[in-house]
């Protein structure tokens, strides 16, 4: 975890997420890619071309610049090596290309999360970059001043497909000293016997070298209850999650429940894309 990309709009949830980007970096020697999309106006790229527009957004840029030098000489980061990115994109895009172009390691995003209605129709930058980034993502909803990854609960059907992001789960957990606690959550609608569940599970886990893990079943009426009640008995420090990164219709009509938990969970949650 020595590359970590951080979009900021200068909001407090973003600061958040600074803050616990810059305890991960200063515990493994690592850089800060500080980044800001200037989202251009609904006229597009025209806006550049036109000679009017220039000045406003040389106005713009420059009040960018001037608040990210702020931001960087706070306490926090001292220390620590940070690169300053300012670019006309769409915010979740920008992100995203940024974080492959820098060989991030990590993105660190805050988010105040969603429901309802708005949920629905607006959906977050944080939400998009969830579901789309090839980087894992760690989502920050509050302060957390000594943000640690103790007890870290990843939840999954443990499938084949499961395999390759399992590999930078591992990376993570090993790096960060965590107790990996992997859980099945069996719902009405998926249930699977004990032994089934737990056969599953132990073939999966014995192809990887993991420092400290046990495993799991919880039952609960959906997936997404069951792994916030799941994190919640523990006293979880953060919950991982893959993402399938489905687009149009598949994602609206089968939904994806790292979305819905980076909405609605309070305690951080890092996704990998499968």
């Amino acid at each position: 975890m020595k590359r970590i990309l951080v979009p900021t709009d200068f909001s407090k949830h973003a600061e958040y997420a600074l803050k616990v980007a810059a305890q991960i970096a200063k515990k493994n020697d690592g850089e800060i890619f500080l980044i800001h999309m200037l989202e251009l106006p609904s006229s597009g790229n025209d806006s550049l071309t036109n000679s009017h527009e220039i000045p406003e957004l040389i106005f713009f840029k420059n009040a960018v610049v001037a608040k990210l030098d702020e931001l960087m000489e706070a306490d926090y980061l001292q220390g620590i090596n940070i690169t300053k990115i300012i670019q006309f994109e769409l915010a979740f895009e920008g992100i995203i290309k940024n974080g492959e172009a820098h060989n991030a390691d990590l993105i660190v995003m805050g988010s105040h999360g969603s429901n309802g209605m708005q949920e629905m129709f607006i959906g977050s930058n944080t939400e998009k970059v969830v579901r789309n980034s090839n980087v894992p993502v760690l989502v920050i909803k509050r302060e957390e001043e000594n943000f640690n990854a103790n007890n870290f609960v990843f939840a999954s059907d443990f499938s084949e497909e499961i395999k390759k992001p399992f590999e930078k789960v591992v990376e993570f957990v090993n790096k960060f000293n965590s107790h990996l606690h992997l859980v099945n959550i069996n719902t009405p609608n998926n249930f699977k016997s004990t032994r089934v569940a737990q056969k599953t599970m132990d073939e999966f886990v014995a192809e990887f070298k993991i420092n400290n893990c046990t495993t799991h079943i919880y039952n609960d009426i959906n997936v997404e209850k069951g792994i916030l009640h799941f994190a919640k008995s523990i006293n979880a420090d953060i919950i991982g999650m893959s993402t399938h990164g489905r687009k149009g219709l598949s994602h609206f009509f089968n939904g994806s429940i790292s979305e819905d938990l980076v909405n609605h969970a309070k305690r951080p949650v890092i996704t990998f894309k499968i």
